[in-house]
């Protein structure tokens, strides 16, 4: 009897926990198409990863190479992947994205399809691998890898022609065949004339089936996605409407696109589900000058362009170039680290500690996971339009910043909503939104209050939101 009594308490415990870890799960949420998928989800976690522009480009000052460098002047002194990942690490950074070829044809690993690679310079005797020692180095450090591979190509005689897209499926498969599992495949819109002084019609379609046949967790950008897309600038800035929906029938990569206001806020209603990432240089150039070297971007500067691109729902990718050494610049470091401090102090203390909230739009028991900073708990508000949130505070407080996330499993609901801070006996608007998205840092002049109110005014259905915390930054 007691054997059989044993087996069933486990049954109802597991019931038990799974119930709890489901949460709402129980209630019918219908989503709003479309809707990210998993992999789209897990790389919206990742918030701020490094671009790495390395390449001859490094050692002739120029930012795009003709395609007729000499292969010896990639000659990096003393290459250290192992530092660019402890660094990227340090600085919070989820990741690096390499240059692995640029425009100019230069392939940072020994291709078998070009003569333009680490094999033909004099670096390492021509026994060199910049792909091999940074995949290495990440799997050493702990974070991931991305590879940045331009299908123009101003060196190989192919380029402009049919033959061509055999070939730039033949380096791409050696990349994404030989050197482990990769995060993210970034392409760009570049189509300039080649060596024969023609341009090249890419099959895309080809390519696309051909990479997530080779990696299928790869996500993939360009300006029309098919994975995230290009934000029209790069100055990492995202606008603070922000949809991740982009309508991409009829446009082509490149030349051919939406326009780039569209490319920055995506469209409402669009069919595809298409975040943003905000590419920007911590330097002026991509590539590394010395010139440079006292031009590097702030603390404060990159605090300010992760409020505007994290802050307004999307990926920050910032390139930080490896010197002629082969190492990221003492400057370029220390910056980074100031970053990463500035956002440890900003978001250290969440002030709706210990707060009271109260709705008028949904289950007050489930309120509390608004503040749980759990990112698998949620609250969904019964009312689509004018569903309001009070915070109390313990305590009067400065405040002058709130983020606020939406579950976007669900897809992206709110389209309007304000902020208000209770003074003087009455509420006082201090924050006109529209999207929020996966997440929303909206900052405002700080005052000094006890109660906080949020109404969400418009959305395409009930909201689902998984966290709102607020904090005192500064700025």
């Amino acid at each position: 009897m007691t054997n059989r009594i044993k087996p069933f308490v486990a049954a109802c415990l597991l019931v038990g926990l799974t119930l709890q870890t489901t949460q709402l799960h129980a209630q019918h949420i219908q989503p709003v198409l479309p809707v990210p998928t998993e992999k789209q989800l897990k790389w919206q976690e990742k918030e701020f990863y490094l671009f790495m522009h390395f390449g001859p480009n490094t050692f002739t000052d120029k930012e795009w190479g003709d395609g007729k460098e000499d292969p010896n002047v990639f000659n990096p002194t003393d290459l250290d992947c192992v530092q660019w990942a402890r660094i990227a690490k340090k600085a919070g950074a989820k990741g690096i994205i390499i240059t692995a070829k640029h425009h100019d044809g230069f392939c940072l690993w020994p291709s078998k399809f070009s003569t333009h690679t680490v094999r033909e310079s004099k670096w390492r005797n021509g026994k060199g691998d910049v792909i091999k020692e940074l995949a290495a180095a990440c799997k050493q450090e702990g974070i991931e890898m991305g590879v940045y591979i331009s299908p123009w190509d101003r060196n190989h005689p192919a380029y402009g022609t049919a033959a061509y897209n055999d070939v730039y499926l033949s380096t791409m498969k050696e990349l994404l065949t030989g050197y482990g599992k990769y995060f993210e495949l970034w392409w760009d819109g570049a189509n300039g004339e080649g060596p024969n002084g023609k341009k090249q019609v890419y099959d895309f379609k080809r390519f696309q089936d051909s990479v997530f046949k080779w990696q299928p967790q790869l996500i993939v950008f360009s300006d029309i996605g098919p994975s995230v897309r290009w934000i029209g600038n790069e100055r990492g800035i995202i606008g603070n409407t922000n949809w991740s929906l982009l309508d991409t029938a009829g446009f082509k990569r490149g030349h051919g696109a939406p326009p780039n206001d569209t490319l920055n806020q995506g469209n409402r209603n669009g069919k595809n589900w298409i975040p943003a990432e905000a590419d920007v240089s911590i330097r002026p150039g991509w590539f590394y000058r010395a010139s440079e070297d006292s031009k590097v971007k702030s603390p404060q500067t990159l605090f300010n362009i992760y409020l505007k691109s994290v802050g307004n729902g999307g990926n920050l990718l910032l390139n930080v170039p490896p010197d002629t050494r082969g190492k990221i610049a003492d400057a370029d470091s220390a910056s980074l680290m100031g970053f990463l401090q500035l956002r440890n102090q900003a978001f250290q203390h969440d002030l709706l500690e210990g707060a009271s909230i109260s709705t008028n739009a949904g289950d007050e028991k489930q309120l509390k996971h608004l503040t749980d900073h759990n990112i698998q708990t949620y609250w969904i508000a019964h009312r689509v339009d004018d569903a309001q949130l009070e915070f109390r505070l313990p305590n009067k407080t400065l405040v002058n910043t709130l983020v606020l996330e939406e579950m976007i499993r669900y897809g992206q609901r709110v389209a309007a909503f304000t902020i208000e801070l209770y003074q003087n006996g009455q509420y006082e608007k201090v924050f006109t939104g529209t999207t929020i998205g996966r997440k929303k840092i909206a900052s405002f002049e700080g005052k000094e209050t006890d109660r906080i109110r949020i109404t969400v005014q418009e959305a395409k259905a009930a909201p689902v939101l998984r966290s709102i915390a607020a904090y005192a930054i500064s700025r």
